[in-house]
């Protein structure tokens, strides 16, 4: 292991000239690797506090620990909390296209490690990472489930443990864009089910997905994890689309330049 440190300290130049760390958002050459560049981390929004305590949507001045939104008030979502890193935008939509079509998979160590910040201090030592999952169709035609990716870097870091064999998506389903929510809500629904051996009863359950557009998915995923005896869901995710308006939802998931990419 020396041996391999000192290898590694020296080639450690070479390799940055020949191959430079670049900024995740635009490809810029930076100092350090999974660095953002100036203009790509000022045009970041980062969520945080204030917000709702049960969907994350942030509010304009600190109303409590416990407030909620009108929303929540409203309808409360089955998950217990939401949050997010960042709010959806053309650097947060470029790394995950990257990741998700690009296949830098390399992004998904990026996105789990800003997600680590997030996760409930309440968790509890029986907290469980899960990832939505993907359709084996899909699965099969991408190659890997970003959220599973993500899941795995993030239980590395977090010492917690990850099942990503437990929810499964049993039934394929449309893309929800130009939906209403209660279209992409029927969509989803009976989407997803409990593989049989796996036990969430009283566990703590992290949810984890890339983006969170209008909460239909895993407002899904979290019903079937509670009917599995799941005590709480905690959705974590890379970015979210703050609900402004139907149509930025629908500017979620426009169809990817490869090229680009």
């Amino acid at each position: 292991m020396m041996l391999v440190r000192l290898l590694r300290s020296a080639l450690a130049p070479a390799i940055d000239y020949a191959l430079p760390p670049r900024c995740p958002g635009c490809g810029a050459i930076v100092a350090a690797d999974d660095a953002f560049c100036l203009t790509c981390w000022s045009g970041m929004r980062f969520l945080g506090l204030p917000c709702c305590a049960r969907c994350g949507v942030p509010f304009d001045h600190d109303m409590g620990a416990d407030a909620l939104c009108g929303a929540c008030l409203a309808d409360p979502p089955p998950f217990d909390s939401a949050r997010a890193v960042l709010a959806y935008g053309d650097v947060a939509r470029t790394v995950a296209l990257r990741l998700k079509y690009g296949r830098r998979l390399g992004l998904a160590r990026l996105i789990a490690r800003h997600m680590a910040r997030h996760i409930p201090l309440d968790a509890g030592e029986r907290a469980l990472i899960v990832p939505v999952p993907l359709h084996r169709w899909r699965l099969w035609w991408r190659g890997f489930n970003q959220s599973a990716l993500i899941a795995d870097h993030l239980s590395r870091l977090s010492g917690l443990p990850v099942d990503k064999l437990a929810l499964s998506r049993i039934r394929r389903t449309q893309p929800l864009r130009g939906m209403n929510p209660k279209m992409r809500a029927n969509a989803v629904k009976g989407a997803f089910a409990l593989e049989p051996g796996h036990d969430f009863k009283g566990r703590s359950i992290l949810l984890i997905d890339d983006i969170h557009t209008s909460g239909a998915t895993a407002a899904a995923c979290a019903r079937t994890l509670k009917r599995g005896g799941a005590a709480s869901v905690h959705l974590l995710c890379w970015a979210r689309v703050l609900p402004l308006s139907d149509a930025a939802i629908d500017k979620v998931a426009p169809s990817p330049n490869f090229a680009d990419i």
